[in-house]
């Protein structure tokens, strides 16, 4: 079911109760416009070696960092993931080394919270920051990077921005932003056989389309929702923007306080307890009302796989490849059969007889020591037919996926264990990407042409059918098995 708001209430800004999105949006208006915009006060500001141009345009004008403390600096997308102990020698492209050497130079000089190269906590941003605590309920998270969507895991309004808007967040620690409009995605009951949140997450994108959140914050309310660990529901959050929505949010509960607690960032003793109590106003009141709602049945959520070029072209894993003719819209079957084309694959082909050539588990999507646990589960005692690397999202996320044993059967199984970093999900670290031609099953989170190399071609999945995937040397799942 997919329903629009009760007329009158745009925004949630009448007489019905709020919405979680509303409630952050009202604290941290530091100046309200009449159409709604709004100078909100930013409680976070992420960046990786991307912002050199933030920077220098900060240091043109003459301005400075307003809080440094509040930057949080990660070297994460053109990281090696071998050879770390030789530094940024291990860089063996001058270029992509000055963007890790630029990062670390410049959040040194400005004072800002660095992990950097040599950092024991270094890693993916999005998995660095919620391990240690530096992501919390009801604040505004902004970054340098589109998948920032994931901070709102926590009850947190959290969302990517632009290089120019990167330096303003730095300078003021505010920023002018539309007033987002507000859907609710409540995905009610267990969801199916062997799915997780990688495939609800590819299931909304399949039901509502690249362009279905757009102008929106989804909050993901519903039974199942609640069910899901905090690592799930990053999982869930992250690819929001694959929806085309502004962020995704869960309302913080127990499980949100649980995963936490103890936290080296968290507030402790008495700020943990006023922190809580504010927290547990968060979520949406009972009779707000929300400018879209969709409405699924979890049980309908099976294991998914893209076929194509975007996160919504996906089915089943035990599906066929749809046929472009068979779509009413014109614009849609243009895209069907663009994609098709560089996929290099047939209409009604089943998706169980495309052949991958490689593997890749990691990302910040996938890339957390939960996610690793579950394609260990898969691989234990199997032997992989293609190659592939598994990359852990964080340094902490190697050292515990170690300590539990993990890699010793990533190894086993013939995958390559690396060090943490972005890696293939992006491609731009100089030594991780595939070949023209080269298909590869991931667990990252966009398969557009060229994402993982020039030519590559993308199957996202979960990493549980990625892992099965790796043993079949083709698209499957752990049916298959």
């Amino acid at each position: 079911m997919d329903t629009p708001a009760a007329a009158g209430a745009p925004g949630n800004s009448g007489t019905t109760g709020r919405t979680m999105l509303d409630k952050i949006w009202r604290a941290h208006s530091v100046l309200a416009l009449e159409d709604g915009d709004a100078l909100v006060y930013v409680d976070r500001t992420l960046i990786h070696e991307g912002s050199r141009p933030a920077f220098a345009a900060m240091e043109r004008r003459g301005r400075t960092v307003r809080s440094p403390a509040q930057v949080i600096a990660c070297a994460d997308h053109y990281m090696p993931t071998t050879r770390r102990a030789q530094g940024v020698a291990a860089i063996a492209d001058a270029s992509i080394r000055q963007m890790v050497v630029s990062l670390e130079d410049n959040a040194r000089r400005h004072g800002c919270r660095l992990v950097g190269l040599h950092d024991p906590r270094q890693g993916i941003l999005h998995v660095v920051a919620p391990e240690l605590g530096i992501t919390l309920p009801g604040m505004v998270i902004c970054g340098g990077d589109s998948h920032t969507a994931t901070h709102g895991a926590f009850g947190a309004l959290a969302f990517g921005i632009g290089a120019s808007e990167v330096m303003h967040a730095m300078v003021t620690q505010t920023l002018w932003q539309a007033r987002p409009l507000a859907m609710r995605i409540r995905v009610d009951g267990r969801l199916g056989r062997g799915a997780t949140a990688k495939d609800l997450v590819l299931s909304i994108i399949a039901r509502i389309g690249t362009g279905g959140g757009t102008g929106h914050v989804i909050e993901y309310a519903g039974s199942a929702v609640a069910a899901l660990s905090m690592e799930q529901r990053m999982t869930l959050c992250n690819m929001s923007i694959e929806a085309g929505a502004r962020a995704g949010m869960v309302a913080p509960d127990d499980t949100t306080l649980q995963y936490l607690a103890g936290r080296p960032e968290a507030p402790r003793g008495e700020s943990w307890d006023r922190a809580v109590a504010a927290w547990r106003r968060l979520p949406s009141d009972d009779d707000a009302c929300f400018d879209r709602e969709v409405q699924l049945d979890g049980h309908t959520v099976v294991p998914m796989a893209t076929w194509g070029t975007s996160p919504e072209q996906c089915v089943a894993l035990d599906g066929r490849v749809p046929d472009p003719a068979a779509q009413a819209d014109a614009a849609q079957r243009a895209a069907q059969a663009k994609a098709l084309a560089y996929m290099d694959l047939r209409p009604g082909q089943p998706l169980a007889d495309v052949r991958i050539d490689r593997v890749f588990i990691g990302s910040c999507t996938n890339g957390r020591i939960e996610d690793l646990r579950e394609a260990a589960g898969v691989l234990d005692g199997r032997h992989a037919l293609v190659p592939g690397l598994v990359v852990p999202g964080s340094s902490g996320v190697k050292r515990q996926a170690e300590a539990e044993g993990l890699h010793h059967v990533f190894i086993a199984a013939g995958l390559t264990w690396r060090d943490s970093g972005c890696s293939l999900c992006t491609g731009v670290n100089g030594e991780d990407f595939l070949q023209p031609g080269e298909r590869c099953a991931s667990t990252s989170n966009r398969n557009f042409p060229g994402r993982q190399g020039p030519g590559s071609r993308t199957h996202l999945m979960s990493p549980a059918s990625a892992a099965a995937s790796a043993v079949l040397g083709r698209i499957g799942g752990v049916a298959d098995l």
